[in-house]
């Protein structure tokens, strides 16, 4: 066996014109986690799809154990043992475990009958998550997991399909610390079985603790290959961003103004014998930063979309001062009333991906008449201020206004539903995990404009599984266990008993 697995040399991909890739290199050897850093856009994912076989190099060349090949797709890839775990799932909801992984298995067209070949497969999956520490029933639903439990499928499926060359792109984006640190360390031990794990990653903290190698990517090329146990956490920023990125300072002196918005015994409808929601009471202050703390699947993404108005089955009261039951009103009335959303998911709640630059920035002001009837929208107008948006909130990547906004990277995505959010100072600022998947300049910019918004008076929630982000921007802090919030602290808040509410009411 060589010591090198996989091998990109002078790899260069454009798309529409843009140049996602200029001359990248990158290698990975046997028996190594080799992490992947760089910004939003800075080319990882692209060169990681490149060597899982999504797209196409337009120049360079790419070896498994030195040997060239061409892959024709991602079976090219899975022939030649490389699997990928994306960074959004890539699941069937209404299947069950081992029918999602039936799904890429040489079984799938094995001899026998479908129930005997899908018995088979529930054997391995349940052999295989054992040898791993996962704790997976083959026979769930998957709509039923947790989030930490569907990566654990998709690097199943990766896995019982042969792959030897395991890609995890932002694996630990929406796990909290002890899920994240189970899951490293697991693929940790996989390496050290012999395999070669790539970790696409914005997080200092697992480069340090589990790669053996760091690539830093920037601007679409190569910058430079480190030890991270040779370099300093401020060397990788510095090579990651090109020059330093401040740190959004909470300031401890802000004062907290009347009450903006009450929510009294916010309950769910009863399914599968308990509620998501079971009596959630909360308060958000003008001037306050409230930051919704939890392990993942506690509530947190049904209290979102309560607040948010994508859920018209829930019980209780959400009272917004100054207008009354905020569940009644419509998405016009709710820009009228300056309430700022900002969802989990961006491309799939957030922003319309087949739509353009311009008419995602702009359909927030289209219901108040800004652009005139929407059967005759002045366009021109529409440009102009998303021009002024844009450059206002550094959205990179956009070529053009017309360009589909599905095209921007994570980074530059946020950037722009902040852009449309903020586009006047808001009253209240709904934020579900708006940093998740950034890397630490757009994160950084994301919090400083959560920071300005409370500074100027706004009533900000702030729900995230990220407990650093918690801490380093919130003014109180409530911890959310089986859909209620069970303790609330004022900053500064002890970091261990925080740690204690999430668990010990679990």
């Amino acid at each position: 066996m060589t010591s090198t697995a996989l091998e990109l040399q002078g790899i260069s991909k454009s798309f529409d014109g843009f140049q996602a890739l200029t001359e990248a290199d990158f290698s990975a050897r046997w028996g190594e986690v080799h992490a992947l850093l760089g910004e939003n856009g800075a080319g990882k994912s692209s060169l990681m799809n490149i060597a899982a076989g999504l797209y196409a190099p337009e120049a360079g060349r790419m070896l498994v154990d030195d040997n060239l090949v061409q892959l024709g797709g991602p079976r090219d890839a899975a022939r030649h043992h490389i699997g990928m775990v994306h960074q959004h799932f890539k699941l069937v909801k209404p299947f069950t475990v081992a029918e999602n992984i039936m799904l890429g298995h040489p079984l799938a067209s094995g001899e026998g009958s479908h129930r005997k070949r899908l018995a088979q497969l529930e054997a391995q999956i349940q052999a295989k998550a054992q040898a791993l520490g996962f704790d997976i029933d083959p026979r769930q639903r998957t709509e039923r997991l947790s989030i930490a439990e569907q990566q654990r499928v998709e690097i199943l499926k990766v896995l019982l399909a042969g792959a030897r060359i395991l890609i995890l792109d932002e694996p630990t984006a929406v796990l909290t610390d002890q899920e994240a640190e189970r899951l490293l360390s697991t693929v940790h031990a996989l390496a050290r079985s012999g395999a070669a794990v790539i970790l696409v990653t914005h997080k200092m903290a697992d480069v340090k603790t589990y790669a053996d190698r760091v690539t830093v990517m920037r601007g679409g090329r190569t910058v430079k290959t480190v030890d991270p146990r040779q370099v300093a956490v401020a060397e990788l920023v510095q090579l990651t961003v090109g020059d330093s990125v401040a740190a959004a300072v909470r300031d401890e002196r802000s004062p907290v103004g009347e009450a903006r918005l009450r929510v009294r015994g916010l309950r769910t409808p009863q399914a599968g014998g308990r509620r998501a929601l079971d009596g959630v009471d909360l308060t958000l202050h003008a001037g306050q930063i409230y930051g919704l703390a939890g392990v993942g699947g506690n509530g947190q993404s049904e209290l979102a979309a309560a607040l948010l108005g994508l859920d018209d089955r829930i019980e209780g009261d959400i009272q917004l001062e100054g207008f009354g039951d905020l569940k009644a009103a419509s998405t016009s009335e709710r820009r009228v009333l300056q309430v700022a959303a900002i969802p989990a998911d961006r491309y799939g709640i957030a922003l319309a991906g087949a739509l353009s630059v311009a008419e995602n920035f702009g359909i927030g002001q289209v219901h108040e008449g800004r652009y005139g009837p929407v059967w005759r929208l002045d366009r021109a107008r529409m440009q102009a201020d998303a021009r002024d948006a844009v450059a206002a909130f550094d959205v990179q990547g956009v070529r053009n206004l017309d360009q589909k906004a599905a095209l921007l990277s994570g980074g530059n995505a946020q950037k722009l539903v902040l852009a449309r959010e903020f586009g006047r100072m808001p009253r209240i600022v709904l934020a579900h995990s708006p940093s998740r998947g950034l890397d630490v300049r757009a994160g950084a910019e994301v919090h400083a404009r959560l920071l300005a918004a409370r500074d100027a008076g706004a009533a900000v929630l702030l729900i995230s599984e990220d407990l650093d982000e918690v801490l380093a921007l919130a003014d109180r802090v409530g911890v959310m266990t089986r859909g209620r919030i069970v303790a609330e602290f004022d900053q500064p808040a002890d970091r261990q008993s925080i740690g204690q509410a999430m668990v010990h009411h679990s």
